[in-house]
C-alpha cells in the first residue's frame, strides 16, 4: 500500500514554523507545528497518526538536507 503526504509551510517566525499538510496537495485537510529548537512537532488536531509522522519527518529531512525549512514538499512510500 502506498502513502502519499504532500505539505506547505504557511506562516515561520523565530520558534515555530507551521505547515499544512495531507493527501491531496489542492485542499489541505490538517496543519502542524514545528519548534525549531529542540525540533519536534505537534499535529495541530493532536492526531499523531501516520500522515503526521511522514509530513514531520520528510520536514526535519529536507531541514537538515538544505539547512532551512522546506516552503513545500511531498513524501511517498
Amino acid at each position: 500500500m502506498a502513502a502519499l503526504v504532500y505539505f506547505r509551510k504557511i506562516s515561520e517566525d523565530s520558534e515555530l514554523v507551521r505547515y499544512k499538510f495531507g493527501d491531496d496537495p489542492d485542499s489541505f485537510s490538517r496543519q502542524l507545528t514545528m519548534k525549531k529548537d529542540p525540533q519536534t512537532s505537534v499535529a495541530d488536531d493532536g492526531l499523531a497518526d501516520y500522515t503526521f509522522l511522514k509530513a514531520s519527518r520528510k520536514i526535519n529531512a529536507m531541514r537538515a538536507e538544505a539547512g532551512q525549512w522546506p516552503e513545500r514538499g511531498m513524501s511517498v512510500s
